[in-house]
């Protein structure tokens, strides 16, 4: 059995708490990312996705419910040395390449940061040789260590972004639609650095994203969100071959296929809240439907879900 790595328990993000206008951004959402595996997170604009990202990482205070890392409580109090230690540990790429480089410091300072506070070097030697070594991880070269941020492409912004997550040797990382931002092509050679690093370094990711063949691509399981609920959660090639919740089916129906005839011919399927108008007494939450296999549902849906499944 894989070990946990991070447990979410309950976990809620009210914005505008207990006034007219209150935001439920993440409403009651629990899992588990197990050591070493990529779990893709993904919905729609507004689901709720890259809050729950910068919740988990503490971005954000959890209105409610717990994120346990190795174990740890990460909402709890912590002194100064347990912040700094976690901070290393758990590490965000973030979506836009461009907002998130200082642009008035040179690469070597905006990787090398992460290096500087945890006290990772011991000289500006043993500094410099990190930053090139990371700079070379990511498919860069060290003459870029002297350029600023507007001299790189999106793509190279990108890798910039991970090398500076990668500096202080993190066992999680947390990939905020890390190529929304990105030309296709690109995106492929993104996707495929952050494989290729996952392999060499032992890594363990949350991938958020929106674009589901990509998500595919890259994750174990894929957790689909909706309004700040998560919906279905599945390894990848059981969701995509058997999905079972109507926003589900609704989200996969919508992917292109580079195949005209089916192009011309196919059916997009809609979803909206109101094919669910649940009470208290239907009891609606997570269910197992079949091993790994959940669904957001009641029991009467469950039924119907595992006849679906035969």
């Amino acid at each position: 059995m894989a070990e946990k790595l991070l447990e979410i328990k309950n976990l809620k993000q009210y914005f505008n708490e207990g006034k007219p206008n209150m935001v439920k951004a993440v409403d009651d959402i629990s899992f588990d990312i197990y050591r070493g595996e990529t779990l893709g997170l993904v919905g729609e604009s507004g689901c709720g996705k890259s809050t729950t990202g910068r919740t988990i990482i503490r971005l954000y205070d959890a209105t409610d419910g717990q994120v346990l890392f190795d174990g740890k409580d990460v909402h709890g109090k912590k002194s100064k040395s347990e912040l700094k230690q976690f901070n290393r540990k758990m590490q965000m790429i973030f979506q836009d390449p461009y907002a998130s480089l200082n642009p008035r410091m040179k690469v070597a300072d905006i990787i090398a940061e992460g290096i500087d506070i945890h006290g990772l070097a011991k000289s500006k030697k043993e500094r410099m040789e990190k930053v090139y070594e990371l700079l070379e991880t990511v498919g860069l070269n060290r003459e870029h260590a002297n350029r600023y941020p507007h001299e790189f492409s999106g793509g190279q912004r990108q890798r910039l972004g991970i090398a500076r997550a990668l500096a202080v040797e993190p066992d999680f990382i947390i990939a905020d639609e890390p190529i929304s931002a990105l030309d296709v092509s690109i995106q492929a050679q993104v996707v495929n650095l952050l494989q290729k690093l996952q392999k060499e370094k032992g890594l363990t990711y949350l991938f958020i994203a929106h674009d589901l063949s990509m998500v595919k691509y890259i994750s174990d399981r894929i957790g689909v969100m909706y309004f700040g609920k998560l919906v279905e959660l599945a390894p990848s090639d059981v969701l995509y071959e058997k999905p079972l919740h109507p926003y589900t089916k609704s989200l996969l129906s919508a992917i292109p296929l580079p195949d005209p005839d089916y192009e011309r011919n196919r059916v997009r399927k809609t979803y909206n809240s109101s094919m669910h108008q649940y009470t208290e007494a239907d009891d609606v939450q997570m269910r197992e439907i079949s091993p790994g296999h959940f669904v957001y549902c009641s029991e009467k849906e469950m039924k119907t879900y595992q006849e679906a499944y035969k």
